[in-house]
């Protein structure tokens, strides 16, 4: 053997060395992330095990657990199984659980511009709408500076676009404002100041309790949310009139929080998969939501006898006039909530203008198809 063939030789020798190396490191990596194993996360909801709202967020993990393959596994508990609902947002800034699903209004305790993510009439925006906002508007960072504010360990995914939600459960028909002074009433965030300005005694409670306090009668009605998870919770076993429509939570979405130090330690591959099942769950949301609720919807007219009324127009009228009062007040004791307010006014200003000018209004199309006439009987 010549003297190259020797250095040709050894060269060869040299980079299989190499290239064997790098195989062994290869095959090994898979087996290090398998000793591991997956990471699991306990949450918590803020809902009661049998309503739909728990199933949202039970719909949220198993995205998340699919699509990371089972490398990141979330596991979640019904309301009160580690804390009470109101507790949620302690006990996952304190790492007490991984994280939760719940909605903004309740934090309104801790500060009270959390409230703006859902409760009020959205200055003309519907839910979704209000999500544009967060997403795009200005809503994300401003959200990330409140809980700043509040020393709130927590990362946040507001998502799912909630309907309007009727304005309350009442042992008779609301007719006029009048109807509401005096009334022992349940709601939250902004909206136990709308309310109580509207003359009302106003109970802050969560879902799962309210049907209880109806019953016993600490409270005289309430409201919480739609037709599937009012009939859940048992509201057509303590009253049989509920007013639809209102301005109070018309624009309202979930809320998805983990824990910082337990999200920031993820690999970004599991971020990445974790904002984009945000995302999926949120759309799905939106359609389970319009098959559900308005199936029962129907149960509750034709099995559970509830009637429903339209919420008069001077209500309505009342309650933008004390929201405004009430937005008023607060924007002047509190500097994050009139940042907040003006960023969502100069959003709404022209995406609603946008709406009203571009969608077509669908009440004609349905009493065309459903109306007396009923098309759609001849299609």
């Amino acid at each position: 053997m010549t003297k190259s063939n020797r250095g040709s030789t050894s060269s060869r020798r040299g980079f299989l060395k190499v290239a064997a190396a790098g195989a062994a490191a290869t095959v090994a990596a898979p087996s290090v992330v398998s000793a591991q194993g997956p990471i699991s996360m306990r949450w918590q909801s803020t809902w009661p095990s049998k309503d739909i709202f728990h199933e949202y967020a039970l719909d949220y993990a198993k995205k998340v657990n699919d699509m990371t393959g089972g490398e990141l596994k979330i596991e979640v508990l019904p309301a009160g199984a580690v804390v009470p609902a109101f507790g949620l947002l302690d006990a996952v800034s304190k790492g007490v659980l991984d994280g939760g699903h719940g909605v903004l209004v309740y934090h309104y305790g801790k500060q009270t511009a959390l409230a703006l993510w859902g409760s009020g009439p959205g200055f003309a925006m519907d839910a979704n709408m209000l999500l544009a906002w967060h997403r795009y508007g200005g809503g994300k960072e401003l959200l990330a500076k409140l809980y700043e504010s509040i020393g709130a360990n927590v990362v946040s995914f507001p998502y799912g676009p909630m309907p309007t939600q009727p304005f309350g459960w009442f042992k008779k028909p609301i007719t006029k404002p009048e109807d509401i002074k005096g009334l022992k009433f349940r709601t939250v965030g902004i909206s136990i100041d709308v309310y109580s300005g509207m003359g009302a005694a106003v109970n802050a409670l969560p879902g799962g309790e309210i049907v209880a306090a109806m019953d016993r009668g600490l409270l005289d009605a309430a409201e919480f949310n739609n037709a599937t998870s009012d009939r859940v919770l048992g509201f057509p076993d303590v009253s049989k009139v509920c007013m639809l429509q209102s301005y109070h939570q018309n624009a309202e979405q979930f809320e998805i929080t983990f824990n910082k130090d337990k999200y920031n330690a993820l690999p970004d591959k599991m971020k990445a998969i974790i904002a984009n099942a945000v995302d999926a769950a949120s759309a799905d949301m939106s359609w389970k939501a319009i098959d559900r609720y308005s199936k029962d919807y129907v149960e509750l007219q034709t099995k559970d006898n509830v009637k429903f009324y339209k919420t008069p127009d001077t209500i309505l009228k009342q309650q933008l006039e004390i929201y405004d009062g009430v937005v008023q007040k607060k924007a002047a004791e509190n500097p994050l909530f009139k940042e907040i307010v003006q960023s969502q006014i100069a959003f709404a200003k022209r995406a609603t203008q946008w709406e009203q000018d571009t969608v077509v209004n669908r009440r004609m199309a349905y009493d065309h198809y459903f109306g007396p006439n009923a098309a759609a009987k001849k299609l």
